[in-house]
């Protein structure tokens, strides 16, 4: 049993190290003359920078983070979702600016309609 539990741990760490070092994301949309890909490092790098700002989000007892969504592509995080108020943007924009490794933030988060 522990021998199994031991492969199952070596197998999914393999998947695991042969995705990310292979790991590439473009972004080009149709008819665009560049296209921008991020390497494994990057990528990385922006997946701790969401979980930071999601974490960030999650501890402001003002706001109710299951409804704020949080992507983040080469430092730039994007906010999106629904909020009660203009208070709860700005608050939540304020948070993710104040989190390391954030360039910038998109604010893309709409109000609740009532």
């Amino acid at each position: 049993m522990k021998q199994l539990k031991y492969i199952s741990t070596m197998l999914v760490a393999g998947v695991l190290v042969t995705t990310l070092g292979c790991a590439s994301t473009s972004n080009k949309s149709e008819g665009a003359t560049t296209s921008s890909k991020e390497s494994a490092g990057e990528y990385i790098d922006d997946t701790v920078i969401t979980a930071k700002v999601k974490a960030a989000v999650l501890n402001e007892s003002t706001l109710k983070s299951a409804e704020i969504n949080v992507e983040t592509f080469k430092g730039v995080v994007q906010l999106s979702g629904f909020v009660n108020s203009e208070a709860d943007i700005k608050k939540a924009v304020e948070v993710a600016k104040g989190v390391k490794g954030v360039t910038s933030v998109k604010n893309d988060m709409h109000l609740k309609i009532k």
